[in-house]
Protein backbone atom coordinates (compact mmCIF):
# COMPACT_ATOMS: atom_id res chain seq x y z
CA UNK A 1 0.00 0.00 0.00
CA UNK A 2 0.66 3.64 -0.46
CA UNK A 3 -0.48 6.67 0.41
CA UNK A 4 -0.19 10.61 -1.07
CA UNK A 5 -0.86 13.07 2.01
CA UNK A 6 -1.38 16.50 1.54
CA UNK A 7 -2.39 19.82 3.84
CA UNK A 8 -5.23 21.65 2.85
CA UNK A 9 -7.53 24.75 3.61
CA UNK A 10 -10.36 22.07 4.05
CA UNK A 11 -11.30 19.07 1.58
CA UNK A 12 -13.72 16.52 0.81
CA UNK A 13 -14.51 12.98 -0.60
CA UNK A 14 -17.53 12.62 -3.08
CA UNK A 15 -18.35 10.37 -5.82
CA UNK A 16 -15.05 8.11 -5.14
CA UNK A 17 -13.42 12.03 -5.55
CA UNK A 18 -11.22 13.67 -3.38
CA UNK A 19 -12.04 17.82 -3.38
CA UNK A 20 -9.18 19.62 -1.80
CA UNK A 21 -9.52 23.63 -1.67
CA UNK A 22 -6.30 25.41 -0.83
CA UNK A 23 -4.52 22.37 -0.72
CA UNK A 24 -0.23 22.08 -0.92
CA UNK A 25 0.81 24.20 2.13
CA UNK A 26 3.41 23.01 4.15
CA UNK A 27 3.71 26.47 6.70
CA UNK A 28 0.68 27.24 8.83
CA UNK A 29 -0.57 30.26 11.36
CA UNK A 30 0.69 31.41 13.83
CA UNK A 31 -2.90 31.97 14.42
CA UNK A 32 -4.88 28.82 15.29
CA UNK A 33 -7.36 27.93 11.75
CA UNK A 34 -8.85 25.11 10.24
CA UNK A 35 -7.12 22.45 8.33
CA UNK A 36 -7.28 18.96 6.66
CA UNK A 37 -5.43 16.28 5.42
CA UNK A 38 -6.07 15.13 2.61
CA UNK A 39 -5.05 11.51 1.22
CA UNK A 40 -5.23 8.71 -1.51
CA UNK A 41 -4.69 5.44 -0.32
CA UNK A 42 -3.29 3.23 -3.17
CA UNK A 43 -4.64 -0.21 -2.65
CA UNK A 44 -2.89 -3.04 -4.15
CA UNK A 45 -5.32 -5.72 -6.07
CA UNK A 46 -4.20 -8.29 -4.17
CA UNK A 47 -4.81 -5.95 -0.94
CA UNK A 48 -8.50 -5.69 -1.82
CA UNK A 49 -11.14 -7.85 -0.14
CA UNK A 50 -9.45 -7.36 3.42
CA UNK A 51 -10.74 -5.44 6.17
CA UNK A 52 -7.39 -2.72 7.03
CA UNK A 53 -7.54 -0.68 9.91
CA UNK A 54 -5.79 2.96 9.50
CA UNK A 55 -4.37 4.90 12.50
CA UNK A 56 -3.18 9.21 11.86
CA UNK A 57 -0.88 10.07 14.30
CA UNK A 58 0.05 14.18 15.02
CA UNK A 59 3.64 14.04 16.62
CA UNK A 60 5.90 16.62 17.19
CA UNK A 61 9.23 17.08 16.19
CA UNK A 62 10.85 14.84 19.14
CA UNK A 63 8.39 12.22 17.87
CA UNK A 64 6.12 12.19 20.74
CA UNK A 65 2.63 12.33 20.35
CA UNK A 66 1.03 15.81 20.39
CA UNK A 67 -1.50 16.41 23.24
CA UNK A 68 -3.82 19.15 23.67
CA UNK A 69 -6.62 19.61 26.12
CA UNK A 70 -9.83 18.58 25.34
CA UNK A 71 -13.37 18.68 27.25
CA UNK A 72 -12.66 15.01 28.30
CA UNK A 73 -8.96 15.48 29.15
CA UNK A 74 -5.32 15.67 27.56
CA UNK A 75 -5.66 13.79 24.67
CA UNK A 76 -3.65 13.40 22.05
CA UNK A 77 -4.05 14.09 18.63
CA UNK A 78 -4.98 10.40 16.46
CA UNK A 79 -7.48 8.69 14.97
CA UNK A 80 -7.92 5.39 13.45
CA UNK A 81 -10.58 3.61 11.64
CA UNK A 82 -11.23 0.59 9.22
CA UNK A 83 -11.33 -0.14 5.74
CA UNK A 84 -11.89 -2.52 3.44
CA UNK A 85 -11.87 -1.96 -1.04
CA UNK A 86 -13.05 -4.41 -3.23
CA UNK A 87 -12.48 -4.81 -6.70
CA UNK A 88 -14.82 -2.68 -9.17
CA UNK A 89 -16.74 -4.11 -11.57
CA UNK A 90 -15.11 -3.59 -14.96
CA UNK A 91 -11.39 -3.01 -14.00
CA UNK A 92 -8.96 -5.37 -14.98
CA UNK A 93 -7.03 -7.63 -12.17
CA UNK A 94 -4.10 -6.46 -11.08
CA UNK A 95 -4.99 -2.57 -11.30
CA UNK A 96 -4.72 -0.30 -7.73
CA UNK A 97 -7.32 0.70 -6.40
CA UNK A 98 -7.79 4.15 -5.16
CA UNK A 99 -9.37 5.24 -1.56
CA UNK A 100 -9.61 8.69 -1.22
CA UNK A 101 -9.73 10.36 2.30
CA UNK A 102 -10.61 13.48 4.09
CA UNK A 103 -9.96 14.69 7.52
CA UNK A 104 -10.90 17.92 8.70
CA UNK A 105 -9.70 19.58 11.73
CA UNK A 106 -11.00 22.61 13.51
CA UNK A 107 -8.09 25.13 14.56
CA UNK A 108 -5.73 23.73 17.14
CA UNK A 109 -3.15 25.35 19.27
CA UNK A 110 -0.14 24.98 17.67
CA UNK A 111 2.93 26.14 19.20
CA UNK A 112 4.64 29.12 16.78
CA UNK A 113 8.04 28.36 15.40
CA UNK A 114 7.39 24.20 15.77
CA UNK A 115 7.56 21.87 13.36
CA UNK A 116 5.06 18.50 13.50
CA UNK A 117 4.48 15.35 11.80
CA UNK A 118 1.25 13.40 10.34
CA UNK A 119 1.99 9.55 10.96
CA UNK A 120 -0.04 6.95 8.62
CA UNK A 121 -0.13 3.65 9.14
CA UNK A 122 -2.30 0.75 7.81
CA UNK A 123 -2.62 -2.63 9.61
CA UNK A 124 0.15 -1.43 12.58
CA UNK A 125 2.49 -0.61 9.74
CA UNK A 126 4.46 2.25 8.52
CA UNK A 127 3.41 2.63 4.56
CA UNK A 128 5.11 4.65 1.73
CA UNK A 129 4.50 7.90 1.55
CA UNK A 130 2.84 8.18 5.08
CA UNK A 131 4.77 10.92 6.54
CA UNK A 132 3.44 14.76 6.31
CA UNK A 133 5.77 17.48 7.97
CA UNK A 134 4.66 20.62 8.92
CA UNK A 135 6.07 24.12 10.16
CA UNK A 136 4.15 26.62 12.47
CA UNK A 137 5.05 30.61 11.49
CA UNK A 138 7.46 32.17 14.76
CA UNK A 139 5.35 34.87 16.04
CA UNK A 140 8.54 36.58 16.51
CA UNK A 141 9.78 36.57 13.04
CA UNK A 142 8.40 39.53 10.16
Amino acid sequence: MNVVMLLADSAQVADGKLFILGGGWSIIGPDPSPFAVAMKLEVAWHEANAEHHWELFLENEDGQPVIFDTPQGPSPVELRGDLSVGPVEGLLPGITLDVPMAINFGPMPFEPGARYTWRFMVDGEAITGGILTFSVRDINLG
